[in-house]
């Protein structure tokens, strides 16, 4: 077979609005130069599986400047070996149903508390809102149930002092290390101190603390931007909304009249939410692209990706690719209807690696979150807000709206 070498030459651009359209001139493979370094620009759904799926041929890669500023115990700078071991293990516990469960409780309690504060305000911005809520969703996640004390300490290092920040994670991982038991797994912090028996040992302390944060860092971003952006495609389409009402009303109504909280099971009971969360995460490409390093000369589909090279894997051209779907920069829930299963090769809105467990995450805050906006506030939006991508997704002016109370959301 003649093997080349993605022989186009062109330049790498990550801002997502114009990607398919800039990308279109150099086909669905280049190779181009980026930090100093040979790159290779997939937007091809099978090679980016191929190299996102080959972790013997393909090592995760990170620019030398981020290795630099990550600690000495990060999860970066991990072997392979144990690098897989930690990604296995967080990944089977944030989809684990025990897991789900214990999250939706607590989110529920962290909602309820803003949509109190709400009744209040005439005027909110989403985004500042979801942050908020989405913080103590992740310590939940990561550290389990902490003080109220602990919490509003971890929030005000998180966005003021990191260093402070892992000596107080650190803390509440020795305290959990040496009260170490067959209780239940809550978080990702009692499955890795179980998993690692030595746990209370200061190298291993800190290389649990690492993980943590670096878990923490990217979550406090995406998740609440996840959920204002859901509110903000949902605001914009009458259609949508009104189905997402129906929909939500029924369940409510028959909880309200059990006398039941909402499980894990009703979430997913409610379809059509589900098809406005896929489209919202087809549509936000919070994971743009992922680096890859080649270990070794590796041929897929005719191109031969040389070792040493770098290959970027790009996400959002292919959600946004017409030829997989129609009218790709169209907000339409309905196209996901039918499907029968999400393509992971032509959906990958969390990269396709271990991150896909943050789609179960994302559900659960977003469907919780954003039911008050459904059937307890009618909602205006206050002023005309844009999408910006880049360097990261975020709303130009948060998001601000204009909440009314609704007096009687059943109709009883």
């Amino acid at each position: 077979m003649h093997v080349k070498l993605c022989l186009p030459m062109g330049t790498a651009c990550m801002h997502t609005s114009s990607t398919v359209m800039y990308f279109s001139r150099y086909g669905k493979v280049f190779k181009t130069h980026l930090l100093g370094r040979p790159l290779i620009m997939s937007t091809d759904p099978e090679i980016n599986s191929a190299v996102m799926q080959n972790g013997k041929a393909f090592a995760p890669f990170y620019p030398k400047s981020i290795i630099e500023l990550s600690g000495k115990y990060s999860i970066l700078k991990m072997d392979a070996n144990l690098h897989k071991r930690f990604h296995g293990l967080i990944s089977k516990f944030l989809k684990s149903e025990e897991s789900l469960q214990f999250i939706t409780r607590n989110v529920a309690s962290s909602v309820n508390l803003a949509v109190h504060a709400w009744e209040e305000k005439h005027r909110i911005y989403v985004q500042d809102e979801t942050y908020q809520i989405a913080f103590p969703m992740l310590v939940w996640s990561l550290l389990g149930i902490v003080s109220d004390r602990e919490m509003d300490l971890l929030k005000e290092e998180f966005t003021e002092a990191k260093e402070r920040m892992m000596i107080l994670v650190k803390e509440i991982i020795k305290e959990k290390a040496e009260r170490n038991d067959d209780r239940a797994r809550t978080c990702v912090a009692d499955v890795l101190i179980s998993e690692f028996h030595e746990s209370s040992d200061e190298t291993t302390v800190e290389m649990i603390s690492n993980v943590i944060i670096e878990m923490m860092i990217p979550g406090h971003h995406s998740v609440p931007i996840l959920m204002t952006l859901a509110l903000k495609y949902i605001s914009d389409s009458p259609a949508v909304r009104k189905k997402l009402l129906e929909e939500n009303l029924e369940l409510k109504k028959k909880k309200s009249r059990i006398g039941d909280g909402y499980q894990w099971s009703d979430y997913l009971s409610l379809p059509f939410t589900q098809n406005v969360i896929y489209e919202t995460l087809r549509m936000a490409n919070i994971v743009n692209s992922i680096w890859r390093k080649s270990l070794a000369d590796t041929e897929i589909k005719g191109y031969l990706f040389p070792k040493g090279w770098c290959v970027a894997t790009s996400f959002a051209t292919v959600h946004f690719d017409e030829s997989i779907y129609e009218n790709p920069f169209e907000f339409n829930p309905w196209r996901w209807e039918g499907k029968g299963g999400l393509n992971q090769t032509t959906f990958t809105p969390f990269g396709g690696g271990q991150r896909l467990s943050g789609i179960h995450h994302y559900q659960i805050g977003s469907i919780d979150f954003s039911p008050p906006f459904r059937y307890q506030f009618q909602v205006w939006v206050a002023e005309d807000d844009k999408i910006i991508t880049f360097p990261t997704v975020k709303m130009k002016n948060r998001l601000p709206v204009i909440l009314s109370p609704i007096s009687d959301p059943l109709g009883d």
